[in-house]
């Protein structure tokens, strides 16, 4: 289940069989990106929008396929990828085929890394002392796998540049020690801006919370259904439920438990501990229906009728299991 976290807007796209996950994701981005311009919400010369993501997608994979977009891409990245230079200048008379890649750029290894193109230091009362370092112009090696494995031979692999972000902290904000550095890409028709590229990239983590909220208090995997349609159904009411608690965090009082801190003054309240005042809102505000009426009972359930079982379904297996081969 892919999701999309715009403003107070949430949009889930469950991944049907056969589909691959970069695929799903650029139609979430080209279709957000209609949205945004059918509806007015952006503008000829607005900034492109910028779409965050975490590290389970392909950061040169989506680059390639919007390059002719207008949107910004910042992904996180595995602390494992490794990204090249473009090669030197072909030195006269040089024999054989022009270099395509030049000295590697490892997010693992400092020993294998250059001077970044772009360093700051800065102070913060969540995260101490935080640096930031950008290199421009970084691609990575592709291979004939994955989504290249149908690019035609007789072509070479293409190019895809980006600029790669690391950004170290000096202690998370509840005073554990710092996680492993953050590595971010960004690819885009704008330049990068690091500065606001990590603090942007923050507000990806909502999501996170989200997803954990959501699966805890809302139960959304909770339910286990048969069939793909009410199990869509099942995520919309979560999705619903949760819209309601970010629209009545200015209407209900601070009923946290004796363990929770106190919030910070002009500060709105977690979807969390909204849904714990949530109740006597709910009595306050009223429900558009009519009052009830009285009327007799139905006639109920036929005596002797027994339940009807539910049909089975066969089990969806990603692969077909191979035949067993017999002597002849």
């Amino acid at each position: 289940m892919g999701f999309f976290l715009l403003g107070r807007s949430i949009e889930a796209r469950r991944l049907r069989p056969g589909e691959e996950h970069t695929d799903v994701t650029i139609g979430q981005i080209t279709g957000l990106l209609k949205d945004l311009t059918a509806t007015g919400k952006q503008q000829p010369g607005d900034p492109p929008p910028l779409v965050l993501l975490d590290a389970g997608n392909y950061a040169t994979d989506l680059t390639h396929a919007l390059a002719g977009h207008d949107v910004q891409l910042l992904v996180r990245l595995r602390t494992t990828r490794v990204f090249y230079r473009d090669p030197p200048p072909r030195r006269p008379g040089q024999m054989g085929a022009p270099p395509r890649h030049g000295a590697e750029f490892s997010c693992s290894d400092p020993a294998r890394r250059h001077a970044p193109d772009f360093e700051r230091t800065a102070q913060s009362g969540l995260y101490g002392t935080i640096t930031v370092r950008a290199w421009t112009g970084l691609h990575q090696k592709l291979g004939s796998t994955g989504r290249w494995a149908s690019w035609p031979r007789d072509k070479q692999l293409p190019i895809v540049r980006g600029t790669v972000l690391q950004v170290v902290v000096g202690h998370l904000p509840d005073g554990r020690k710092p996680p492993k550095d953050l590595w971010l890409w960004h690819a885009g028709p704008v330049p990068a801006d690091p500065d606001l590229l990590w603090k942007a990239y923050l507000r990806r983590f909502d999501q996170e919370h989200f997803h954990r909220f959501a699966k805890s208090y809302l139960g959304l995997a909770s339910a286990h259904l048969n069939s793909a349609a009410a199990t869509d159904r099942w995520v919309a009411l979560a999705m619903a439920a949760y819209a309601q608690l970010r629209l009545a965090r200015h209407l209900v009082d601070d009923l946290r438990r004796p363990w929770h801190p106190r919030p910070d003054p002009g500060k709105p309240l977690s979807p969390c501990k909204v849904r714990l005042g949530f109740r006597r809102l709910r009595a306050r505000i009223g429900t558009p229906a009519g009052s009830p009426k009285p009327t007799r009972p139905g006639p109920g359930r036929p005596k002797g009728s027994k339940n009807r079982p539910k049909s089975k379904r066969p089990p969806y297996r990603k692969s077909e299991p191979t035949t067993s081969k017999h002597k002849e």
